[in-house]
């Protein structure tokens, strides 16, 4: 694991950020009791997408990386059950 609970200033913050052999993967996770209302995965619409790659953007820039590439993936957690989705955008 790179970080945890990222902060980025006023920006926003990523839930975390890990190193997988030459992929920098951006980790949303969205937790929910149950899915009465939907997969915790919908929460992650297309404002919280694009506001999570400004995020990357600016991380990656504050920390600069080579030669490898860039993957968003997101952990749905449900009643304790847990999907991750990669390359989920």
């Amino acid at each position: 694991m790179v970080a945890r609970n990222c902060r980025l200033g006023r920006h926003g913050e990523i839930d975390l950020i890990v190193r997988r052999a030459d992929v920098i993967v951006f980790v949303e996770v969205k937790a929910r009791r149950s899915s009465d209302f939907g997969s915790p995965a919908s929460a992650v619409g297309p404002e919280k997408q694009r506001r999570l790659r400004r995020l990357a953007v600016l991380w990656l820039a504050s920390n600069p990386v080579t030669n490898r590439s860039v993957r968003f993936d997101v952990v749905c957690v449900v009643n304790g059950a847990v999907e991750v989705i990669e390359g989920a955008f």
